[in-house]
C-alpha cells in the first residue's frame, strides 16, 4: 500500500515536528530517527487523536524519502498508535475509557502472575540488575519528560517480562503497554509529580522483590498496571 503519494485533501493536516530529525546516511538509521520523533510527538500530545497527518510533509521536513516515513508509520500502526488512511496519510488512533480498562485488565492478567512466579524463582541479585532501568525512569520523570519516561517505562517492563524466558509473553505485554501509552497520550498531560509517583512504583516493586516480600510485590504490580492508578 502506498501512502503519501497522492494529493492531500483539505482536512489532512501536515504536521511539522518541533525540531527536524538529524540526517543519516543509512535508511535504517533515518527510519529509527523518524520513528523516535513520532513516538515523542505522540506521547507529548503534539499529534491529536482523530486527526489525519500528511506523510509527504514529514518526509520533506526530515529531508528523506517517503519510504522511511511510511515504514515508521506502519510500525506505529502495528502498535495501535495510528491508522492507515489510503492515499491520504495516517489518522491518530482514538480510544475510549473502555479501551483503557480492557488494556489494563489484560495486562494485569498477564504481567502480575508472571511477576509472582518470578518473585519466588529468582534470587535478589537478579532484581538488583534492574535498578538502573528503574533509575532511568525516575530521572526522566523528574525532568517532566513524558516521552523519555514512556521509553524508560517500556524498557523496565520488557526487562521484567524477559526474565520469564517467554519471548511471546514479552512481545505481547510490550505491545499492550505501547497501546496503553498511545491511549494515554491523547488525554490530560501528567504533571511531573504524577510521573514521579508512577516511576517510584518501579523502585518500590524492586524493593519488595529483593526483600522477598511476595504479597507486597504482587500488590504493587497489580496497582501499577491498573487504569485506576494511572493512564498506562
Amino acid at each position: 500500500m502506498e501512502q503519501g503519494t497522492a494529493e492531500q485533501p483539505p482536512r489532512a493536516r501536515a504536521w511539522v515536528p518541533a525540531q527536524p530529525g538529524p540526517a543519516a546516511p543509512r535508511r535504517h538509521s533515518v527510519r529509527a530517527q523518524v520513528l523516535a520523533a513520532l513516538r515523542r510527538a505522540l506521547v507529548d500530545g503534539e499529534l491529536a487523536p482523530g486527526e489525519v497527518y500528511s506523510g509527504p510533509a514529514l518526509a520533506e521536513r526530515y529531508g528523506v524519502s517517503a519510504t522511511p516515513v511510511r515504514e515508521a508509520m506502519q510500525q506505529l500502526a502495528g502498535e495501535g498508535a495510528v491508522e492507515v488512511v489510503p492515499n491520504r496519510g495516517f489518522r491518530i488512533a482514538e480510544r475510549s475509557s473502555r479501551d483503557l480498562a480492557e488494556l489494563a485488565e489484560v495486562r494485569t492478567m498477564l504481567e502480575v502472575p508472571a511477576i509472582v512466579r518470578l518473585a519466588r524463582a529468582l534470587p535478589p541479585e537478579r532484581w538488583e540488575e534492574l535498578r538502573p532501568l528503574a533509575a532511568s525512569g525516575v530521572a526522566a520523570a523528574a525532568r517532566g519528560d513524558r516521552a523519555g519516561y514512556a521509553e524508560a517505562d517500556h524498557a523496565f517492563h520488557q526487562a521484567v517480562m524477559s526474565l520469564t524466558g517467554n519471548r511471546r509473553l514479552t512481545e505481547v505485554t510490550g505491545d499492550l503497554l505501547r497501546r496503553a501509552q498511545w491511549s494515554a497520550a491523547g488525554g490530560a498531560r501528567l504533571r511531573t509529580a504524577e510521573l514521579l509517583a508512577d516511576a517510584s512504583e518501579h523502585t518500590a516493586l524492586l524493593d519488595a522483590l529483593i526483600a522477598q516480600e511476595y504479597t507486597v510485590a504482587e500488590r504493587i504490580a497489580r496497582e501499577h498496571v491498573s487504569v485506576a492508578r494511572h493512564p498506562h
